[in-house]
């Protein structure tokens, strides 16, 4: 599968990081939410994060275009394109690799600043999500300001279709128990995870 390089660290914490890249990248090879993305550390580590927002800074020029009568499709072109404004890509750490072992906590260091950060194929989110028992999932649940219910829905679609692709169509009904087991004292939180789990991938899928 071919390697697809979504942009740059701009910024990191242990938690998580800020990934940018220019309008024209974005529209070509378009991370979405709850897509699971790598980042290098050293000797072979790899930092694991899910998507959880995506952010397009305005600038003076976006708000004098905005306002104006019409906006020539040339000009739109060239401000994606040629203007050095980013989409800012957040990403929440939910685990790491070290020499090919997966864990699913907190990774020991950050990735560096104008690290490339690599979105994950297939063969990549299977490995991750199927390594221990949905330990990263404390991770996004445990963050309250993120829209959980939609995150986790989002990423649970695209490793469900990753999954069942492989022959391993199980998988989502191990990790919908999990989710439960996990929310089982917190009702408000559980059922908005389910009923983004029901739009996201409806009954009969």
């Amino acid at each position: 599968m071919t390697d697809i390089q979504i942009g740059r660290l701009l910024r990191a914490g242990i938690s998580g990081f800020v990934v940018g890249t220019r309008v024209a990248q974005f529209e070509s090879d378009t991370p979405t939410l709850g897509a699971l993305v790598r980042a290098p550390l050293t000797d072979g580590q790899q930092v694991y994060g899910l998507i959880h927002d995506i952010h397009i800074d305005d600038d003076g020029l976006v708000r004098q275009l905005v306002t104006a009568d019409a906006v020539a499709d040339a000009t739109i072109a060239d401000n994606r394109v040629n203007r050095t404004v980013p989409v800012e890509i957040s990403v929440l750490a939910v685990g790491y690799s070290d020499n090919g072992t997966i864990r699913h906590l907190l990774p020991p260091r950050p990735p560096l600043s104008l690290d490339l950060i690599h979105l994950c194929n297939d063969e990549e989110l299977n490995a991750f999500t199927s390594a221990g028992r949905f330990g990263y999932f404390r991770h996004v649940l445990r963050n309250a300001d993120l829209p959980v219910g939609e995150v986790l829905a989002a990423h649970v679609q695209a490793a469900d279709a990753a999954h069942t692709a492989a022959g391993n169509a199980e998988w989502r009904d191990a990790a919908t128990q999990e989710l439960i087991t996990l929310l089982r004292d917190d009702y408000q939180t559980l059922m908005a995870v389910l009923g983004a789990l029901s739009d996201a991938i409806p009954e009969g899928n």
